[in-house]
């Protein structure tokens, strides 16, 4: 907004020097940059991200099954941890040796983390695996995925309004500089007697 009034209170003033008008124009172009074009691209941004991951999202339910699993035996557990975070979370699970059979019939047998607090041999808990039976990772759901496409076009318009402020700032600069190096030369030409001519010192 100070870049609008700035420019229409210089456009007749006989004081304006051309990087007061130059200043304006930068910061106006700015503003117009970090209201207009930052929400588009974080549009585009997040319109593409959620696409992306709807994709991803429906491979993953496509190629991943959620199965039985048997305990054999308990695993013993890891050493503490002391943070109180992670400990939790591993409290609530168990490293046990389970068996388990895929989708496409095969029987397997591994190391995997159960769901159980006190496993006990022939206790079931379910297990995500890919189409060849191996221990894969729960799919990601649509409702995970728009919230991190949402994250990813906030992200981008942030970072454009940034980018554009940053710019602003560094031009901005550049300008001052050259006006006192204009300054700096005209103090140079005028000399040490600049106001005293003829005065008699």
């Amino acid at each position: 907004m100070r870049a609008i009034t700035g420019l229409w209170r210089w456009r007749h003033n006989p004081l304006r020097r051309g990087t007061d008008l130059a200043e304006a124009w930068v910061a106006l172009v700015a503003l117009v940059l970090v209201v207009v074009a930052a929400p588009v691209v974080g549009v585009v941004a997040g319109s593409l991200s959620r696409d992306a991951l709807y994709r991803s999202v429906d491979q993953q339910h496509r190629h991943r099954h959620e199965i039985t699993a048997t305990v054999v035996r308990k695993l013993p557990q890891p050493p503490l941890d002391p943070d109180p975070e992670t400990s939790t979370a591993r409290d609530a699970h168990s490293r046990v040796i389970a068996t388990w059979t895929a989708t496409d019939g095969t029987a397997h047998r591994d190391r995997v983390v159960a769901a159980l607090k006190s496993p006990h041999q022939g206790d079931t808990f379910p297990l995500w695996t890919d189409d060849r039976g191996e221990v894969a990772g729960r799919p990601l759901d649509r409702a995970t995925a728009a919230t991190h496409a949402v994250l990813a076009g906030f992200g981008a318009a942030v970072a454009l309004g940034g980018l554009v402020e940053g710019t602003r700032r560094f031009i901005v600069w550049r300008m001052v500089r050259r006006r006192y190096a204009r300054w700096d030369r005209a103090w140079d030409i005028a000399g040490p007697d600049w106001g005293r001519t003829g005065a008699g010192s």
